[in-house]
């Protein structure tokens, strides 16, 4: 079992900045891989970003490319997402998963653990 657990949403204006926080605990047996997703009312989940926990390689959308960050501190065990020139559109639940292959992918049925979520929404 993996345990999740988000923090750091909040109400931000439009062009402001947010920090996530994903710590996570539990048997993850050392490299596995770890995604952001959000998901907006009356849309499917989507993935924004993800990392490799044993050397930090990072994948994101093209939406978020060079405003998004996904970070890890392996001494804390939590996965970060730093969130930058945040627009209305970035309002959603945002989620962190947990995969134990170490293989990339986008693919939210490919987690196999949830956060509870975190809500974000950016103002205009």
């Amino acid at each position: 079992q993996v345990q999740l657990v988000e923090s750091g949403g909040g109400l931000v204006q439009a062009g402001g900045s947010l920090r996530l926080s994903c710590a996570v605990s539990g048997r993850t047996f050392g490299r596995f891989l770890m995604g952001w997703f959000r998901q907006a009312p009356g849309k499917e989940r989507e993935f924004k970003a993800a990392i490799t926990w044993s050397d930090s390689m990072t994948r994101y959308a093209d939406s978020v490319k060079g405003r998004f960050t996904i970070s890890r501190d392996n001494a804390k065990n939590t996965v970060y997402l730093q969130m930058n020139s945040l627009k209305p559109d970035d309002t959603a639940v945002y989620y962190c998963a947990f995969r134990y292959v170490e293989v990339f992918t986008d693919k939210p049925q490919e987690y196999s653990y949830w956060g509870q979520g975190t809500q974000v929404t950016v103002s205009s």
